[in-house]
């Protein structure tokens, strides 16, 4: 594939990591309305995350041979798509749909948030670079936030089980776990446009085969009761998931788990303004922390 024009606005985007992270965290922070959309619709969660996987695989599959990209496979190429399929796709995006209708979206969208306080540790127990202080101290923060933001427990007036709150807890450690494997086991000259594709259909095939056993054959039926949620849902996926493996090329494990905050700032501003969400002071305080912890791991990160 041809490098693009550093001249081009989209070429400035495509070798900026700044302005990559923005367009992926906006893209992400789409996806929790739509999702709660698509779920108040009748749609099953399972259905709903495998449109998303099997919508970006075919519309980036699409543009690999104009783009003349080489569709590797082999036995590093798999490992990986397998890997990223069910840790970075299938299950965060299954949690994610069965916990919005509980828990609210814009209450999900915050727990990505701390997806970047588990990389930085997970980095560091993987020795892809040691902590600083000041890194140590935005995680500890972040992680207090998050304890306030589980004790809410969601939008005011549910009755939420802590079973979802832990739950919801594991869609970052999750994300996380992706974020550092993807670092860890890169194939060599890889194309990030024909790992996203290898790892959504991956994907796509797990979350069908599950909702399959789980809802029937029949259960994709209600996907066309709303055509033009699925068309804006695998837009948006398709040129989401292109741009997130661009930045993670350039971007590395910790910037690229930044984007979890971009989307909750989108994921909290639609669900409380645009869906009528409300949450109670605590979720705001905790989300207070969680942005200081963060503020304080990205001081840290340009120091370094």
């Amino acid at each position: 594939m041809q490098p693009l024009s550093r001249s081009s606005l989209f070429g400035r985007a495509w070798h900026s990591p700044g302005l990559l992270l923005v367009a992926v965290g906006l893209l992400l922070g789409l996806n929790f309305p739509l999702g709660k959309l698509a779920v108040g619709a009748g749609i099953p969660p399972l259905i709903w995350a495998a449109v998303i996987s099997a919508g970006g695989a075919i519309i980036l599959g699409l543009t690999l041979a104009p783009l003349k990209v080489a569709a590797r496979i082999d036995r590093r190429h798999l490992r990986y798509f397998l890997v990223i399929a069910v840790i970075s796709y299938a299950l965060p995006n299954a949690l994610v749909y069965s916990l919005i209708p509980r828990l609210g979206s814009g209450y999900v969208a915050i727990l990505f948030t701390l997806s970047p306080m588990f990389t930085v540790a997970f980095s560091a127990a993987a020795r892809l670079r040691a902590p600083s202080r000041l890194e140590l101290l935005g995680v500890a923060i972040g992680f207090a936030g998050a304890l306030l933001v589980a004790t809410s427990r969601g939008e005011i007036g549910r009755s939420v089980d802590w079973i979802w709150v832990a739950l919801g807890i594991a869609v970052p450690f999750s994300l996380a776990l992706g974020n550092v494997y993807r670092t860890l086991d890169w194939p060599a000259g890889a194309n990030p446009l024909w790992l996203a594709v290898g790892s959504n259909a991956i994907s796509a095939l797990l979350l069908i085969g599950a909702s399959v056993l789980v809802s029937g054959a029949t259960a994709a039926e209600a996907l066309l009761a709303v055509p033009g949620l699925v068309a804006i849902q695998v837009a948006a996926s398709a040129l989401m998931f292109a741009l997130f493996f661009r930045l993670q090329a350039i971007g590395g494990p910790v910037t690229l788990s930044q984007i979890g905050t971009v989307a909750a700032g989108i994921g909290v501003v639609i669900g409380t303004f645009g869906l009528g969400e409300r949450y109670s002071l605590t979720v705001w305080s905790g989300v207070a922390l969680i942005a200081v912890g963060l503020g304080l791991t990205l001081r840290a990160r340009l120091r370094a």
